[in-house]
């Protein structure tokens, strides 16, 4: 059955535009990339490669062959700069802005500079596509900025107090969106990512991201650690229902689904424990006489949140969201990756 997203790819690989792309080099942003590359569009990228370096855009070149390659062209760069923000934005049509420091823990040791990435790097890039008549921006919201609120599922309307620095930058941006909606009439549009998983996401470092971690771990035999008693839960989300999400906030022609927040999720509460065995069985399930080691618990990590799930109807009414891969779908696709990668 053909879907409303399929209908939009079909419509934007019959009229190609210029879409700008920051952290293009990331876990999502190299996505991204390599979605728009095979949909035949021009892409324009930025990076600093200050937490990974080229290996994914090598990737995605060799994944979507030259001939589309050449409609792709990197800057490296720093949204930090005012200078790197005009040159990813120059002639482009739709910004897609990724850059971002992620990590709760990095940004309790290190506040200013998640402060200076995420705050100054992202009103620098606000100001510029407000300023150079850019037609659609989206940025990367996050779901941290729901904070201490208990309430189950998240809507988008109801948050609480913040609780790591991360989740204030986070907030800030769209508090920065809404102003300047009030001041300027220039839209920005937020996709708050619950725990976006999948292909090229970075398993190394402190910082690394649970899933990633947890296989890459658990390939070379390594006990894994969970913080806490293991019933932490999350709603973890395949990165192509991401990837479908920005695709419909940029290509939206109803002027009411314009500079929302929305929550980008699959809207499924996943534990930490329930997580582990999904992964165990994927494992199994491609190396049967593999020995697996049990978990290690350990205390709670600060600044962590006990439970997240998303309310995602509001995407679903205004932008025809409808996520195509589960948790358990979604590291299907992805173990064979992790596999092959790691």
């Amino acid at each position: 059955m053909t879907t409303h997203y399929d209908l939009i790819q079909n419509k934007i690989q019959a009229a190609p535009r210029r879409w700008a792309i920051t952290g293009v080099a990331g876990f999502i942003g190299s996505n991204l990339l390599e979605t728009l590359l095979r949909l035949d569009q021009t892409v324009v990228g930025l990076d600093n490669f200050s937490t990974i370096d080229d290996r994914n855009l090598k990737q995605v070149q060799k994944l979507v062959g030259e001939p589309r390659w050449k409609n792709f062209t990197f800057f490296k760069g720093d949204i930090r700069h005012l200078d790197d923000c005009q040159r990813v934005c120059d002639r482009a049509d739709i910004v897609l802005h990724q850059a971002a420091l992620g990590s709760v823990p990095r940004s309790i040791e290190d506040p200013l500079t998640t402060h200076a990435s995420n705050i100054d790097g992202f009103l620098n890039m606000l100001r510029t596509a407000q300023l150079m008549g850019i037609e659609r921006f989206i940025y990367a919201a996050s779901s941290s900025t729901y904070g201490d609120h208990p309430g189950l599922p998240k809507k988008e309307e109801i948050i609480g107090n913040p609780l790591s620095p991360y989740a204030v930058t986070k907030l800030v941006n769209e508090l920065y969106a809404q102003v300047f909606d009030r001041v300027y009439q220039f839209k920005a549009t937020g996709l708050r990512y619950f725990n976006v998983f999948g292909p090229r996401q970075n398993p190394e470092g402190a910082y690394a991201a649970v899933i990633p971690k947890w296989f890459g771990g658990l390939l070379k035999g390594n006990p894994i650690d969970i913080n806490g008693d293991g019933e932490t839960s999350r709603d973890f989300c395949y990165i192509d229902n991401v990837i479908q999400a920005n695709i419909l906030a940029a290509c939206t022609e109803r002027p009411e689904a314009l500079g929302q927040v929305y929550n980008i999720a699959y809207s499924e509460s996943t534990t930490l424990n329930q997580l582990y065995a999904l992964i165990c069985a994927q494992l199994k399930q491609r190396a049967p006489n593999r020995e697996i080691p049990g978990p290690r618990y350990r205390d709670f990590r600060a600044g962590d949140v006990r439970h997240s799930l998303a309310d995602i109807h509001k995407a679903r009414q205004l932008l025809g969201y409808e996520p195509r891969f589960s948790v358990k779908e979604g590291l299907e696709k992805a173990a064979d990756w992790y596999t092959h990668n790691l």
